[in-house]
């Protein structure tokens, strides 16, 4: 009973959508970095717009149908840190304006990942993603599929995409450091169920 159970809280339709997310990542990988004519990069894109959209799609369906899952809360998280991941390094091979947001990036994700670990030994933890990180995911994603749809804009553009990108991950960076240190700390006791 506890082996079916066990698997129904794994093999959910969202959890299977964000091991989707993932799959895709070598595959964009692949074809964006071997890239030469506009067809190859549209379809590089499309395959970015394909995993954002069953981000959207994913989330949904988990509070809609009760799927929601201790998993799911961990993989849907980290397929979306990945696929930006995946994303600014391999634009920042072709953009070297981009490898500053990849710096800036790979700092205040560094920066969760220990805060987050450190409280979860404590029995704390973040309730959820906040505003800024919401918001902030949402730009990079659109600037980033930009980016990738259309290999031949001009640099200036793309340094201008490149600082509007570091100006949203600042923004968030900042509130995740309140939200851990700061005087109305945002950190929880985990519930017990």
């Amino acid at each position: 009973m506890m082996i079916k159970d066990w698997k129904k809280d794994i093999f959910t339709i969202p959890n299977l959508l964000s091991l989707f997310r993932l799959a895709l990542l070598p595959v964009y990988a692949y074809i964006y970095l071997n890239a030469v004519d506009n067809y190859q990069f549209l379809i590089a894109g499309c395959i970015m717009a394909v995993s954002c959209l069953t981000d959207l799609v994913d989330g949904k369906i988990a509070r809609r149908f009760n799927m929601i899952s201790t998993l799911g809360k961990i993989l849907d998280p980290l397929a979306d840190k990945v696929t930006q991941f995946t994303l600014i390094l391999c634009l920042s091979l072709k953009y070297p304006s981009m490898r500053l947001v990849l710096a800036l990036f790979l700092v205040k994700d560094l920066f969760q990942l220990v805060l987050g670990i450190v409280n979860l030994r404590k029995g704390k933890m973040l309730p959820g993603a906040l505003l800024a990180g919401k918001v902030c995911t949402t730009v990079l994603f659109i600037s980033l599929i930009a980016l990738v749809l259309f290999p031949q804009l001009d640099p200036r553009l793309v340094n201008t995409i490149a600082m509007i990108d570091m100006v949203f991950l600042a923004i968030s960076f900042v509130s995740y450091i309140f939200a851990y240190f700061g005087k109305n700390t945002k950190v929880q006791d985990i519930p017990t169920e």
